[in-house]
């Protein structure tokens, strides 16, 4: 083949030869013409020890073409007269390495079967595959199943069922403080329905940002003590956003995530594309081996949560904080099941840990040296314990702003109504100002758990407002669930894999200041009832066979992983249920502080001012 003829080849196919001057190749192929046996084929040990001077990591001398035969792409012309020469491996630097010889050879052009869309050929089956992933759902007992439960305003926690007049109590809403109901949200709400109507008119940068927007932002930023805050949809999409973004954009960043964390996380972790580490749930030794193993000067972000919604256990807030400034990292905190119900402002546990401190401080002020303000990113719901819908951070303005300006999560998708963010706005003062719904539901959820212990119904133990019932197998667990509501107008939902492990199926209770003491002992009398009839394991029962998930465990063992402070049963101690039920009488004229007590708008308004 002419030389010339088949650089021009080359040229085209080739990243190195088509930023190689055409004058150049021509020598590079005269220089590989002239090498002994050369022109006895292109294949001779002579040309297979040259060295390709255009592939980086290589000298010397070029025979251009014996290499060039090799290509995938214009190897079969050029090795036309080197038939039946058994070709050598590339150079391992070049682009075409992998296509070496202990491959099959490409198939010529005319040998390609084209392909065909003949009528009688079968697609593929989308709807049998569809069939067989719920079929596994069914045979492993993960199947999930929605109930029909409407919740009523006006008598929550009580609901009705698929028949109206079929009134059941909820025992497992995540509207922990029953704000969805309260008369100040609805009225907030109502009055922005009136005002500016009931969509948002677009993204944040187009026709849908409010006053309403940028006011919910300030009252977040003031909670957390920050200084700025971004809402989104759902706080799914905020963790998702944030985590993805921020992670992507730094350079050689690597993730240390808890192993207990919520699927937004675990989503945003895997959308960064980052390098990352699960430590155990809890264990601070694990994660500082893992810390260790990289420069200070490497980008690191350690992903935790402040309350395990499915075990009820805390994070080891400030221990974390320590290790992320030994090891220069960042702490990305999610309060999801904190916000509302934790702190004397309701700002989560991070706030918590310093209960006095925040009492004392101008609400919004940095309290330097805080847990809270250790804390470099805080991630939060509007639709559990403020009773609303969306998510949000709260950061410093630069890392809020870059995330405004980059996160897709959040450029590209329809801002809050105006409604909702009114009734957020709404929500997140009265939780501030008041402790009167955080009082009723530390207290109901005391007095449950002791109930279930007394009954031997088995507890995870844990110092937060989740009551999580252990059941150990998923078709139990969906029984459990199924004869509560059938037979004791309760309903309880169960939990299974994937959202816990396989093994650690449970039922999920969630006291509120709503529940009543005649409620509460409905509710254990038919726990132990169901227990009863199903034949599930109690306590005493997980005892003999070990233990799991801190039922039936050495204490001293699972304080390990609950959290909170070591020897401390619960996060809201007795001195700071006190404190918030003398403030309460006293903000309330002396009155008593229970469920019962008629509150119209006026009388909340009139206890506020």
């Amino acid at each position: 083949m002419d030389p010339t003829k088949a650089m021009s080849l080359l040229t085209k196919a080739c990243p190195y030869l088509a930023r190689t001057g055409m004058s150049a190749l021509q020598g590079l192929a005269a220089t590989g013409a002239n090498i002994p046996g050369a022109s006895r084929g292109l294949s001779t040990s002579a040309v297979d020890e040259a060295r390709c001077s255009v592939c980086p990591g290589h000298t010397g001398q070029s025979a251009l073409l014996a290499k060039a035969s090799q290509c995938p792409v214009v190897g079969p012309s050029i090795r036309v007269n080197d038939a039946g020469k058994t070709s050598q491996p590339l150079p391992a630097a070049c682009p075409y390495a992998s296509c070496n010889s202990s491959k099959p050879e490409p198939k010529a052009a005319s040998e390609v079967q084209p392909v065909t869309h003949k009528t009688n050929e079968a697609a593929f089956d989308y709807e049998g595959m569809y069939q067989e992933k719920l079929a596994k759902k069914h045979e492993d007992k993960s199947y999930r199943y929605f109930n029909n439960v409407n919740r009523l305003a006006a008598r929550f926690p009580q609901a009705h069922t698929a028949k109206a007049s079929n009134i059941v109590t909820v025992w497992c809403s995540n509207d922990y403080l029953g704000q969805s109901k309260n008369p100040v949200v609805v009225d907030a709400m109502k009055t922005a329905l009136d005002t500016y109507g009931a969509g948002a008119g677009g993204t944040r940068n187009i026709a849908g940002n409010s006053a309403l927007h940028l006011r919910l932002e300030a009252e977040l930023a003031t909670l957390h003590r920050k200084e700025a805050a971004l809402v989104f949809s759902s706080c799914f999409v905020a963790n998702d956003a944030t985590l993805s973004t921020l992670c992507s954009s730094l350079p050689g960043c690597v993730i240390f995530s808890d192993k207990m964390n919520h699927a937004s996380m675990i989503q945003g972790i895997r959308h960064s594309g980052a390098r990352k580490h699960v430590f155990d749930h809890n264990d601070l030794e694990h994660l500082e081996q893992q810390l260790a193993q990289y420069p200070r000067s490497t980008p690191k972000l350690i992903a935790f949560e402040s309350v395990y919604s499915m075990s009820g256990t805390v994070g080891r807030i400030p221990e974390i904080c320590a290790l992320a400034r030994k090891y220069g990292a960042i702490t990305f905190l999610d309060e999801v099941h904190a916000v509302g119900m934790y702190g004397p402002h309701g700002a989560g546990v991070a706030e918590h840990y310093d209960y006095e401190a925040s009492l004392r401080a101008p609400v919004g002020q940095r309290i330097s040296g805080s847990v809270l303000d250790q804390v470099d990113i805080i991630t939060g719901t509007l639709g559990k314990a403020f009773g609303i819908v969306g998510g949000y951070i709260a950061a410093s303005s630069s890392l809020v702003d870059m995330i405004r300006s980059y996160a897709p999560g959040f450029i590209f998708t329809t801002s809050l109504p105006p409604p909702i963010a009114a009734g957020a706005v709404a929500s997140i003062q009265y939780l501030s100002a008041s402790q009167r719904e955080r009082y009723l539901q530390q207290t109901h959820v005391r007095q449950l758990k002791d109930d279930l212990e007394t009954a031997g119904v088995p507890v995870v133990p844990n110092p937060s407002h989740i009551v999580p019932v252990l059941v150990g197998d998923a078709e139990s667990a969906k029984a459990a669930s199924d004869m509560l509501l059938a037979k004791h107008n309760i309903y309880v939902q169960s939990i299974n894999y994937p959202t816990v492990p396989v093994g650690e199926e449970r039922l999920r209770i969630t006291p509120g200041p709503g529940h009543d003491n005649y409620m509460r002992a409905h509710l254990v009398s038919a726990l132990d009832s169901v227990w009863s009839t199903l034949g599930l394991r109690r306590t005493v029962d997980w005892e003999r066979l070990g233990g799991r998930c801190g039922v039936g465990e050495d204490r001293a063992n699972s304080e390990l992983h609950v959290g909170w402070k070591r020897g401390v049963e619960n996060v809201w101690e007795d001195a700071q249920l006190k404190q918030a039920h003398d403030y309460e009488r006293a903000r309330k004229g002396g009155v008593p502080i229970t469920p019962a007590i008629p509150e119209t708008v006026q009388q909340i308004i009139s206890a506020m001012a």
